[in-house]
């Protein structure tokens, strides 16, 4: 079995994508989205983590309380937060072990959960917003005028698809 060029590889791909997707410069935008979201993902963790010592998934679930009036039941924090349940429930284990979160059986059964925040855990969001809300405008807002911003948002619901992170 013959081995194939890098040339050969380039081309089998690139008819890949003529088969599937016949305006192929469109993909370009996918790109440009993917590349984007890494990025400036990455960035603002990095940022957020050197700069208060706070990972971003545990800022994001400190937000999602806060947003929520303080307290979400599990399963809900988890979907607001686009993370599966178990991975939930483990870095709620560790946001509980920290002081920042509280859970409490909710339910009759016991079954139901209930996430809140704790003062420690509002205390450490109103001292990390403001790094993480400085990086979102620097490397997102300020990039972009309001009209660009609006074309962008309406674009992108277009395509946000409802599901669990299960």
């Amino acid at each position: 079995m013959q081995v194939p060029t890098k040339s050969d590889t380039a081309g089998l791909l690139n008819r890949l994508v003529a088969d599937e997707l016949p305006s192929g410069s469109r993909l370009a935008a996918w790109d440009s989205f993917l590349r984007a979201h890494a990025t400036l993902m990455r960035r603002v963790e990095v940022d957020l983590a050197q700069a208060t010592g706070l990972a971003l998934a545990d800022f994001d679930v400190l937000a999602q309380l806060a947003r929520a009036g303080g307290d979400l039941r599990m399963t809900d924090l988890a979907a607001r937060a686009l993370i599966s349940q178990s991975g939930m429930t483990r870095r709620v284990a560790r946001l509980v072990e920290e002081g920042l979160v509280r859970r409490a059986n909710t339910d009759a059964d016991g079954r139901g959960v209930v996430v809140a925040l704790t003062d420690a855990g509002l205390a450490r969001l109103t001292e990390t917003a403001p790094v993480h809300l400085r990086g979102v405008s620097e490397l997102f807002l300020a990039q972009l005028d309001d009209h660009e911003l609006a074309v962008l948002k309406n674009a992108l619901d277009k395509v946000t698809v409802d599901c669990t992170f299960g």
